[in-house]
C-alpha cells in the first residue's frame, strides 16, 4: 500500500517537478557556469575568465545605481501592505456594495501589466495628463514630470506598483480577517476597547502571519519585476529607473554579454536571499502564530 501511494504521489508531482528541473534548476546551473565565462550571445566561442565578471560587477556604477533603484522600488511593498490592511478592515464590515468594491480593488491585479503601464503613462503625462491637471487646479504651478523626470520617476513607479498590488494584498487580508473569532472581538469591545484599539491591538497581531507571508512574497515579486519597467521607462530617463532585473535583461539581450549578465543575475539572487533571511529571522519578534 505504501509503495502504491508513493508511485501515485510521484505521478501527481512529476509534471511540476519536471517543470522545476527544466526551467529553474538546469538554467540556474548553466548560469552559474556562464558567470565565469565571457560568452557573447549567439557566439559559438567562449573562454573561462575566472572571477573577472565578479570583479567587474564590484566596480560597476550601473550595478550600484540599479541596486539603489531596486531599494527605492521595494519601499512600495510595505506601503501597499499597510493600505491593503486598512482597506480590508473597512470592507470586512457591513459596507454598501461591498462585493463590488472588492472586485474593483482586485481588478488591477488581473489586468495585463503592459496595458496598466500604458494607462498610467497617459495619467502621468506632464503637460496634458489628468494628474498634473488636478495638481495645477489646486494651485501647484510646477507639478512633477513623473515618468519623464529623473527626480520623480521612481516615485511614480512606486505609486503604480502600490495601486497594482493593493487588491491582491487586500483579498489575502480579507481571508485572514474572516478567520478571527467574532467572540474575541466582542469580548474586547465589552472590556472597553475602542475601534482603533481593536484594529491595531487585536486584529493586526492576529493576522501577522499573513503580513509576513505578503511581505516575503511581495518583496521577492517586486525584485523580479521586469515588464512594467520595460513598458514604462526602459530604465530611463538615463538610468534613474534601472533596477536589477532590467539590468540583467539589458546586459544579456541588448549588449549580448551573457557571462556578465549571469553574474548580475546571481547578485540579484543574493539580494533576494539576504532580504528573505532577514525577514525569516526577524519574524520571530513580531509574528504571532
Amino acid at each position: 500500500m505504501r509503495k502504491k501511494q508513493f508511485w501515485v504521489g510521484s505521478a501527481f508531482i512529476a509534471p511540476n517537478l519536471l517543470g522545476v528541473v527544466l526551467f529553474f534548476v538546469i538554467p540556474a546551473a548553466v548560469s552559474a557556469v556562464l558567470m565565469f565565462t565571457d560568452w557573447q550571445f549567439a557566439s559559438p566561442v567562449f573562454h573561462f575568465v575566472g572571477f573577472d565578471n565578479i570583479k567587474r560587477l564590484l566596480h560597476d556604477e550601473q550595478f550600484y545605481t540599479s541596486l539603489a533603484n531596486t531599494a527605492l522600488f521595494l519601499a512600495s511593498v510595505p506601503v501597499s501592505i499597510a493600505l491593503a490592511f486598512l482597506v480590508a478592515v473597512v470592507l470586512n464590515r457591513s459596507v454598501y456594495l461591498k462585493s463590488l468594491l472588492r472586485a474593483l480593488y482586485f481588478l488591477p491585479y488581473i489586468t495585463n501589466g503592459v496595458a496598466v503601464a500604458f494607462v498610467w503613462m497617459l495619467l502621468f503625462q506632464p503637460k496634458l495628463g489628468p494628474i498634473n491637471g488636478l495638481l495645477r487646479s489646486i494651485g501647484i504651478e510646477n507639478p512633477p514630470g513623473w515618468l519623464t523626470s529623473p527626480d520623480s520617476v521612481m516615485a511614480a513607479i512606486d505609486i503604480i506598483w502600490i495601486w497594482f498590488m493593493l487588491g491582491y494584498n487586500m483579498i489575502i487580508y480579507l481571508a485572514a480577517l474572516q478567520e478571527i473569532s467574532p467572540e474575541l472581538l466582542e469580548a474586547a469591545k465589552m472590556d472597553g476597547a475602542r475601534r482603533r484599539q481593536v484594529v491595531f491591538r487585536i486584529m493586526l497581531p492576529l493576522v501577522s502571519p499573513t503580513t509576513f507571508m505578503l511581505l516575503v512574497t511581495g518583496l521577492i515579486m517586486s525584485i523580479k519585476t521586469f515588464g512594467i519597467f520595460e513598458a514604462l521607462t526602459q530604465g530611463g530617463p538615463g538610468s534613474s529607473s534601472l533596477i536589477l532585473s532590467l539590468y540583467v535583461y539589458k546586459t544579456a539581450f541588448r549588449y549580448y554579454e551573457i557571462g556578465y549578465a549571469a553574474a548580475v543575475s546571481w547578485a540579484l539572487f543574493a539580494v533576494i536571499l539576504v532580504i528573505t533571511a532577514i525577514q525569516w529571522f526577524g519574524q520571530k519578534k513580531w509574528v504571532h502564530y
